[in-house]
């Protein structure tokens, strides 16, 4: 058996179990390539900034109540893995997907959104020239999508969704916009007091 189908087996496998939700990962995190990495890293920081921990072992779960995975899928080169992947992640208890995909023909995250459906799915262009291919889905068939790698958005817009249900993450996310608004408030009040030119030379530090 090749490692592609062993990954497949497992995901229709895992599909099968019945495991507490709390043990299942809520995100799923996937690139077309691990030349993507760079860039999808932003989500996996998000979500580590608001209390999650990475899953890499179901029988092993992290300590963290908040869990996500991570896979390459290519849409275009595993074709068969990207199906299995997308059309069984409700089953392993995901509930929301951040996939990222690059060059012209990113079609990963559309076709992800499509598979996975109902299942949000956050769409990640790595580059530029990715946005039209990943926002590009017609009337019908939804995709949430962020801009050019700004996967720490798409981190954020997942965990949004998610604490709709979870008091937890609503305060999570709330403290981290606090902080986010007490070092504008930093920066502005020492900008103002030392003035541009001390600041710019290191005194604003």
């Amino acid at each position: 058996m090749t490692e592609l189908q062993a990954l497949i087996d497992d995901l229709r496998a895992e599909a099968q179990r019945d495991r507490d939700p709390e043990d299942t990962p809520e995100v799923g995190i996937v690139m077309g390539s691990d030349s993507d990495l760079d860039v999808m890293a932003g989500a996996y920081e998000a979500l580590e900034e608001l209390g999650f921990a990475e899953l890499t072992d179901y029988d092993d779960p992290p300590e963290a109540r908040f869990t996500f995975e991570s896979y390459v899928v290519s849409a275009h080169r595993t074709p068969g893995l990207m199906y299995a992947y997308a059309e069984t992640a409700e089953a392993r208890g995901l509930d929301v997907i951040i996939a990222g995909a690059g060059g012209k023909s990113a079609d990963l995250p559309n076709m992800t959104a499509s598979l996975a459906y109902p299942l949000p799915v956050v769409g990640v262009p790595v580059q530029e020239k990715s946005v039209p291919s990943v926002i590009g889905m017609p009337t019908g068939a939804p995709i949430v999508a962020v801009d050019a790698g700004k996967s720490f958005n798409a981190g954020l817009s997942a965990v949004q969704m998610l604490a709709r249900e979870h008091d937890r993450l609503r305060d999570a996310l709330v403290d981290y916009h606090d902080d986010l608004q007490a070092g504008v408030a930093d920066v502005s009040r020492r900008l103002h007091e030392r003035g541009i030119d001390r600041f710019r030379d290191g005194a604003g530090e």
